[in-house]
């Protein structure tokens, strides 16, 4: 994820993949919707339907990145960023199964009411035309999800994944469907002028439908993983794989910030660790610490100062931290408390740059 001394730098990055991806998906909308009606193609009506659902999808994704750019407020004091969530949410709930829905109608209608097309050049000079605007949108999105992936040593499929930029997410993934869609409109094209059924477009239609609504259960999920917050950590305690899309950072990580806090001498041990994300880049970080009993006044003071302090330097995206010291004898849920790392600390001053996303 990118730091936040970077955070202006990369929401105009990711403002001008949204606006790349509006105004190639609107002109490939268009084209694909005039080339239907001209032809009579069901494979280029779907087409034309899910351009349209990645248009509307790309409003709501330029609003969820507008309003969770909005400064922290005294209503709001941890900022609007989980709006891009809920915004992401809306988009992937309405806009891709609308898509899907005209899909299916389109394929349905084609196999039960098979008809001519028409004009086969036509269809394949707007099929290519398309394939190209979308391939430059696809560059933009995937050129800025390489770049951030090389700061984590990670590549595009998995930045795209563990990303917590949910509009970039999204513009990539709906460019790659888009790429999917045309070929397979082309192929079906294709095999109708071959063997002169129509059938291929409609089974087509059908796929791009079955596609859309594949993605758009995919970007629901990590809207709500990002929404809900899964995001307690357990260092010690084994994860399943797919835990490494849920949680806010991976195992290693959450054992290296475990061990950055119980490095200093008046932590006895670090009974709960708790990352959670609130917007894109931004994190927020809870830790529950048994401290030296001996300690009173201005020294927990200056230990919270401190600890708190050298989380910031760890990483750039860390928003806020709040240390929290607990007795000794002060218990948890079961499960929760944490053994401290035998690890040795990292050097002061060193940033992580695997962390957060």
């Amino acid at each position: 994820m990118t730091p936040l001394r970077n955070k202006g730098r990369s929401g105009n990055e990711s403002t001008r993949t949204i606006l790349v991806a509006l105004g190639t998906g609107l002109g490939v909308a268009l084209a694909k919707a005039g080339a239907a009606v001209f032809t009579g193609s069901p494979a280029l009506a779907a087409e034309a339907s899910h351009s349209l659902a990645d248009t509307a999808n790309d409003l709501f994704l330029l609003i969820a990145q507008r309003r969770s750019a909005r400064p922290p407020s005294s209503q709001h004091p941890l900022g609007h960023g989980r709006e891009a969530y809920f915004w992401a949410l809306i988009a992937a709930c309405g806009a891709f199964v609308t898509g899907a829905a005209f899909s299916f109608r389109d394929g349905i209608n084609a196999l039960i009411h098979p008809s001519a097309t028409s004009s086969f050049a036509v269809a394949y000079t707007v099929l290519a035309i398309s394939t190209v605007l979308d391939l430059v949108s696809i560059r933009q999105s995937a050129g800025q999800l390489i770049a951030r992936g090389r700061l984590y040593s990670r590549g595009l499929v998995e930045e795209s994944q563990v990303t917590s930029d949910p509009t970039l997410r999204a513009v990539f993934i709906e460019d790659a469907v888009s790429v999917s869609g045309d070929a397979l409109a082309f192929v079906a094209l294709g095999l109708n002028q071959i063997t002169g059924s129509p059938v291929p477009q409609g089974v087509a239609a059908v796929l791009i439908g079955v596609l859309l609504i594949c993605i758009s259960l995919r970007l629901v999920r990590r809207s709500h993983d990002f929404l809900v917050g899964v995001w307690v950590l357990t260092p010690g305690v084994r994860h399943s794989n797919s835990d490494r899309l849920t949680n806010a950072i991976g195992l290693a990580d959450a054992e290296r910030l475990q061990t950055l806090i119980s490095a200093r001498p008046e932590v006895t041990v670090v009974r709960e660790l708790l990352v959670n994300f609130i917007g894109p880049s931004r994190v927020w970080i809870v830790a529950r610490v048994a401290i030296d009993g001996d300690l009173r006044g201005a020294h927990v003071e200056s230990l919270i100062r401190d600890t708190e302090s050298s989380l910031k330097d760890e990483s750039d995206s860390v928003f806020r931290v709040d240390i929290v010291p607990i007795g000794q004898e002060a218990e948890l849920d079961p499960g929760l408390p944490l053994s401290a790392p035998q690890s040795a600390p990292p050097a002061r001053g060193h940033r992580s740059s695997r962390w957060p996303r």
